[in-house]
């Protein structure tokens, strides 16, 4: 069928329209769990569809474990139906089918007339970047939604299920092996259910964002996913991601070079970080500064295969790099925040602000501002997330004016009460 788009027609598509490209792609609609797509042309054929559709909702199954980059195994696609909803056409794409080529998927993500509902979407964007160099436009995510809308922190799926469409999911194959074929009728339920249940999500949030105005609240938030920046690690700006309490420039300097040797050959050989080492035997080598191999012996964390070979060399070499640097040019911690002196009295009455913010709004807490953020603001600090966008107004402006002085906090009954200085 041709001009999918002129087939747009109120909240969803006529029911001629769905069993019209059904019968081209052969799908059961009373049967969605039989949908199981293994050429290009099914493929083709229910991307057109979901071209013609307001919005599709979409989840992936991956294994990551034993590589540095996710594989996809198996992706999820379900369309609203006649009026909106459920009972729309809904199929599993097997990416691993031999021949199957994901173009007319990575099409759609970049059709900006139809919508892309994920659920807590980081993840699947990753790999949709990394595999297809492409991203969802428009995008919804219906965690970030749900936050917005007062459903709490980093909400799960399966609770808005509950919550939204009053189902339920059986867990029973969350954890299972995704790459092993043929994939059971369980884990083929299992992963339907991850699209079919978030259409009405999608549907209830929508009408809530749109009945409280914040639909631009979530667009901010969906920024930073939209981002490639956001799915690419450079080896040099890997070592913020280690955790560490020491703030020496010359330790930071040698963590620094041994994060990227280890993010560098991690990802030219698709391994995990950890097979390589892990971020306490990293810790450990940047501490011990070792120049031999048996120096490298004498460490205690360090993998018998990261003590010898290319590992061990590049070890070695990393912690020479990071003694060699001069001063001016180690590492600095994020935003210069690793010597900031917090006032502890201030970043307790700037949680006690944001508790109520949050309570008054219904916005989940860390959405509007992590612990970071706060404990920034009680050292002086302004250049940080809260005081952006939306949460500014929610958050953010009464923030400064509680650390510049000019308000207060006061009690009343069960609630907090700001008052003016």
């Amino acid at each position: 069928m041709q001009g999918g788009a002129a087939y747009k027609a109120g909240p969803g598509l006529s029911k001629a329209v769905i069993f019209a490209y059904a019968r081209e792609a052969k799908l059961n609609c009373q049967e969605p769990r039989m949908n199981l797509i293994t050429t290009t042309e099914e493929l083709a054929a229910f991307c057109a569809l979901a071209h013609a559709a307001p919005y599709v909702t979409i989840d992936t199954e991956f294994l990551r474990e034993r590589t540095y980059y996710s594989r996809l195994c198996l992706l999820q696609m379900a369309l609203p139906g006649a009026d909106g909803g459920e009972n729309g056409p809904a199929v599993l794409v097997d990416p691993l089918a031999d021949g199957l080529s994901l173009a007319p998927f990575w099409e759609l993500l970049r059709d900006e007339s139809t919508v892309k509902v994920l659920h807590a979407a980081r993840q699947d964007l990753e790999i949709f970047w990394i595999d297809g160099a492409t991203l969802p436009r428009p995008l919804f995510d219906t965690q970030i939604a749900a936050m917005v809308c007062g459903f709490g922190d980093q909400i799960g799926y399966e609770t808005l299920v509950r919550k939204l469409t009053k189902g339920s999911i059986d867990k029973s194959s969350r954890f299972t092996d995704w790459s092993v074929r043929p994939l059971s009728e369980a884990q083929l339920r299992y992963a339907l259910a991850d699209v079919t249940h978030l259409r009405v999500i999608y549907e209830k949030l929508a009408a809530r964002l749109a009945e409280s105005g914040r639909q631009d609240w979530v667009a901010q938030e969906l920024d930073t996913l939209n981002d490639p920046e956001t799915y690419v690690t450079r080896p040099e700006d890997a070592w913020r991601r280690v955790k560490t309490r020491n703030d020496s420039g010359r330790f930071l300097a040698i963590l620094r070079e041994l994060a990227a040797f280890r993010e560098d050959y991690a990802q030219s050989r698709n391994l995990p970080r950890s097979r390589v080492y892990k971020d306490d035997a990293l810790l450990e080598v940047a501490a011990l500064k070792p120049k031999t191999l048996e120096d490298l012996g004498r460490t205690r964390l360090l993998l018998r295969e990261a003590r010898r070979g290319d590992i061990a060399q590049g070890i070695l070499d990393a912690v020479q790099r990071g003694l060699d640097c001069p001063a001016d040019k180690w590492p600095q911690t994020p935003d210069g925040r690793g010597n900031i002196q917090v006032n502890p009295a201030l970043a307790d009455l700037l949680r006690v602000l944001l508790k109520a913010k949050s309570d008054e709004t219904d916005v989940a807490a860390r959405l509007i501002a992590s612990s970071a953020d706060l404990d920034a603001l009680a050292a002086g600090l302004r250049d940080v997330p809260a005081l952006k966008g939306w949460r500014a107004l929610v958050f953010g402006d009464d923030a400064v004016r509680l650390c510049d002085g000019q308000l207060g906090l006061a009690v009343r009954g069960d609630k907090i009460a700001l008052i003016p200085l």
